[in-house]
């Protein structure tokens, strides 16, 4: 739970880099919530205006601590533009977002391995 808060915590920070597990962390919790929310809104017979409210609230976050996790990888967050590509964009992605973050210092910052463990 901590790594989730720590996201929302860098609401809009753009900058630096993001470990795998604190990208997968968010990932995992965003999961849970929503499918929590929707049996909720399914048992209340709501149209879905909670799901919407929250993934409207983690927008931003997703967004960057996605661009965090690509610099992590040394590379730009425009890389996350490819996931508009049909299919084959969003597999060049998964494969970015697991891959291991480079072990020194990269133009985007330090390492946050050493930093977080």
């Amino acid at each position: 739970m901590e790594w989730y808060i720590e996201v929302l915590k860098k609401y809009a920070v753009f900058s630096g880099r993001a470990r795998r597990k604190e990208y997968w962390m968010f990932l995992l919790f965003n999961v849970i919530i929503t499918f929590v929310l929707g049996i909720v809104e399914w048992i209340l017979g709501s149209p879905g205006i909670i799901g919407t409210l929250y993934s409207l609230a983690v927008l931003v976050p997703s967004i960057a601590v996605s661009i965090r996790r690509l610099h992590d990888t040394g590379r730009p967050g425009w890389w996350l533009l490819i996931g508009i590509i049909p299919f084959i964009g969003a597999i060049v992605l998964f494969i970015f977002m697991i891959q291991e973050g480079k072990n020194d210092e990269n133009i985007y910052g330090p390492n946050p391995k050493p930093a977080m463990a």
